[in-house]
């Protein structure tokens, strides 16, 4: 199936499929900079048109679909909202709240059935210290109607542009037990909670207990919408390298909850944090599958095999 990519400069990138808007890459900054002003995916929706992502939740309110975080990096909160502290809990801490500025799109280009989109930014400290230089990359690739599905892959490539060593973490590193959160994140709809989550070697159905801080090639998150009569399923991939330490500085593992809220992030730093030396630069590549209907753990491999990178 073709593709059609709208640019909105200075706001936003949509790429549609038919006359379903897959998902807006909103780039413009947020208003509210203790929700860490940064880039986002959302809406993010399967080729029927049902949407997969969530939106400034209530009970989080600086969740915004799909978006790079770090919720620990050098005593910066460049995730949004509360920061952990240990012995004291989660603390309004906005002098901690860092940002990422979108600075330019070296390329867009834009083909039938594939949209990539090459983007640099700058993280910048609360008090306006430029940090780190990210090369970020975003993919639409692989429209499958007979599959009723289609592939996003999310690359980044991160350097210290610091004079000293950035420290990422993240509240488990910080003292908080099993909450490894940081690095990419999905935030789901509200009617994700719930959700049925599996990985490709257990037999756990929605057990993300077992899978909170597990390692694995991917995780699968499928769940039934409100309103309509309806399932939809994710798939969150790494690619090889990641997991082999071909060019990733450090073991990735998962975060996952499907209640109270659903999410899943790609955690570079969820039991043991690492440092990134100055001039020093890691990077780390993912893929996200959106799917119509209910997969099951056959189903998500073989259609996985089946995708290059």
């Amino acid at each position: 199936m073709t593709i059609q990519v709208t640019h909105s400069r200075g706001e936003h990138i949509t790429v549609r499929s038919g006359d379903v808007e897959l998902l807006r890459y909103v780039y413009a900054p947020d208003a509210n900079a203790f929700e860490a002003r940064k880039p986002y995916i959302h809406p993010l929706r399967t080729l029927a048109g049902h949407q997969v992502s969530g939106y400034r939740p209530n009970d989080h309110r600086w969740h915004k679909g799909l978006q790079m975080t770090a919720s620990h990096l050098s005593g910066q909160n460049f995730w949004g909202g509360n920061s952990y502290v240990h012995g004291k809990g989660y603390l309004r801490l906005p002098e901690r709240i860092g940002s990422m500025r979108h600075d330019d799109f070296p390329a867009l280009d834009i083909e039938s059935e594939r949209f990539h989109l090459a983007e640099a930014l700058t993280w910048i400290e609360n008090g306006g210290n430029e940090w780190a230089r990210e090369q970020r990359g975003i993919t639409v690739h692989s429209v499958d109607e007979k599959a009723g599905s289609w592939a996003l892959d999310w690359t980044i490539r991160l350097t210290n542009t610091r004079g000293e060593p950035l420290r990422f973490g993240s509240p488990t590193t910080a003292g908080r037990e099993m909450a490894g959160y940081t690095g990419l994140q999905w935030r789901g709809p509200r009617d994700f909670s719930g959700g049925t989550v599996f990985g490709p070697d257990d037999d756990v159905t929605a057990g993300t207990a077992e899978l909170m801080g597990t390692q694995s090639p991917w995780l699968a998150f499928t769940a039934e919408h409100d309103d309509v009569d309806a399932h939809s399923t994710l798939v969150f991939a790494h690619a090889p390298e990641n997991l082999d330490g071909a060019s990733a500085i450090h073991d990735s593992h998962w975060f996952v909850r499907s209640e109270p809220n659903p999410t899943v992030a790609f955690s570079w730093a969820f039991f043991e944090e690492f440092e990134l030396a100055p001039g020093a630069s890691f990077a780390y590549r993912y893929r996200v599958v959106v799917a119509d209907g209910v997969w099951d753990r056959d189903q998500v491999a073989t259609h996985l095999q089946g995708l290059t990178w």
